[in-house]
């Protein structure tokens, strides 16, 4: 599979039945020079919760393409409302086929110009893909609910820029106890609170994959 980290949480992983992006933060993304347009071939969209810097432009994006929508149920009945029809509505230890959806220690919240919106509850995704399992944490403290992962992901995307999310000395925990045979870091440095260097996180026995904004691995 190919996986582009697109920036902040925002990826895309393509196998050769499908075309997924997670988290579809793309205009505001000051990682990247790509538009909403740009994904007109997507198959799937994951929402991990409902702030905008991950919410993102998944009306749009999903209006362009038609990709399924996997995400909560208060999200989904949001997206519906703004006109996206191809929408799965799930919730935390809910299992869908090839997708789970696993719990998240933070907010929701739907921010439009009148009002903050509930948006349930935030969430991560277990991904079953080419028979490796991929987990996005999405924004989330130290949990030990990490802890029934153990052995069982192949590879973890998990937050370490602090303050809205674990740092990187949590992160260290959060790998130790789930024992990924890789992990990427993600939302780091896009705002100066978050400025941090992902290649701290390190820890022995566990395949660290460091990519910037735009950097594509096969894996």
């Amino acid at each position: 599979m190919l996986i582009n980290y697109i920036g902040h949480s925002t990826f895309q992983i393509k196998t050769e039945d499908k075309n997924i992006i997670i988290d579809p933060f793309i205009l505001g993304n000051p990682w990247t020079q790509t538009e909403p347009e740009d994904y007109k071939d997507l198959t799937h969209i994951f929402v991990t919760h409902g702030h905008s810097d991950h919410l993102g432009d998944t009306v749009e994006i999903a209006k362009l393409s038609g990709a399924l929508v996997y995400c909560n149920h208060e999200i989904a009945g949001y997206l519906a409302s703004k006109g996206v029809e191809n929408i799965h509505g799930m919730h935390i230890g809910g299992a869908h086929g090839w997708v789970k959806m696993t719990p998240a220690l933070h907010g929701s919240g739907i921010e439009t110009k009148d009002a903050i919106l509930y948006g349930g509850l935030a969430g991560g995704f277990l991904l079953s893909l080419e028979d490796r399992l991929i987990y996005h944490s999405g924004d989330t403290g130290l949990s030990m609910e990490m802890k029934l992962l153990e052995d069982k992901v192949d590879l973890a995307l998990l937050p370490v820029g602090g303050n809205y999310t674990m740092d990187i000395e949590d992160a260290k925990l959060a790998l130790g106890f789930i024992k990924p045979k890789a992990f990427i870091p993600m939302h780091f440095k896009t705002f100066p609170v978050i400025d941090v260097n992902p290649r701290d996180l390190v820890v022995e026995g566990i395949e660290g994959i460091y990519l910037e904004p735009g950097e594509l691995v096969q894996w």
